[in-house]
């Protein structure tokens, strides 16, 4: 085995480590000392305090502080996609959350107005997003996005996804009597892909994921109608879940070749 081969294998360990339990090995190591540093908030992965006494050690002395990608972690992953260009194939859940009629919304306000509706849209669906234990994955144009992996989300990934589905519907006021501030649909799915960091080694580097997973999560999104929840079948199965009842949909989704299942998950239906 060629010594480029082996760093790329030792890097793909690196990632699927973190990203399947949530540790890495220098992690592991550093744990027990951030216990005892008194602060709070703490990273959930590493525990190093954010504020506090103990805050001002961990940033000073080991250059902690909160990611700019989820603030319940430190920012060790951005350093980590930094130096280890590269990733794994693992199992997660994505959600994608879509602004409908975004087009018209633009032509009827002015380009002030339209943008903080905007902004409001997308504060509150990270604020759930990061406090539902998602990695950020895009905020662009009228969509917001997130993946939940398992070893920071947990094994439960895929209902955690549904249930800040829901709660961003709530938050944007689709259950009450008078409609949504803003129309939304949304769509979730749990697949195999590719996460890991893009970029230049030399300049910014950022954690993304490729593959049919995030294309098949957006897809849903943009075919959910207002105020719907569309979730695949895989996502389903990995829930747990008992569908019988719901509505049940055949979808054409771009790029593939059959159509796909999905199902109708509403604001009040329970997901444990």
């Amino acid at each position: 085995m060629s010594e480029e081969t082996q760093e790329s294998s030792k890097v793909e360990e690196f990632w699927r480590a973190y990203l399947t339990t949530g540790e890495f090995e220098k992690e592991r190591r550093q744990r027990h000392f951030f216990r005892l540093l008194p602060g709070f908030p703490r990273c959930k992965s590493c525990y190093a305090p954010f504020d506090g006494a103990g805050g001002w050690v961990a940033r000073t002395v080991y250059g902690k502080r909160p990611s700019k990608m989820n603030p319940r972690l430190c920012n060790v992953c951005e350093d980590f996609a930094r130096h280890f260009q590269g990733g794994a194939e693992i199992e997660l859940t994505m959600l994608f959350v879509d602004v409908r009629g975004s087009t018209a919304l633009a032509e009827r306000m002015g380009p002030r107005e339209f943008s903080q509706l905007i902004n409001r849209f997308y504060v509150t669906a990270t604020r759930i997003m990061v406090g539902s234990d998602a990695l950020i994955d895009k905020i662009i144009g009228d969509q917001a996005a997130a993946m939940y992996v398992p070893g920071v989300a947990g094994v439960d990934h895929a209902r955690v996804g549904m249930r800040a589905a829901q709660a961003i519907m709530k938050a944007t006021g689709h259950a009450d009597s008078g409609g949504p501030w803003i129309a939304l649909g949304a769509g979730v799915h749990t697949g195999i892909a590719f996460v890991g960091s893009v970029g230049s080694p030399d300049g910014t580097s950022d954690i993304t994921v490729l593959g049919d997973a995030a294309n098949t999560a957006a897809r849903l999104s943009s075919l959910a109608r207002q105020g719907e929840i569309l979730i695949s079948e895989p996502a389903s199965h990995a829930a747990g879940l008992n569908t019988s009842g719901w509505e049940r949909r055949e979808l054409e989704l771009k790029g593939k070749s059959e159509r796909v299942p999905a199902y109708v998950l509403t604001q009040y239906e329970p997901v444990g």
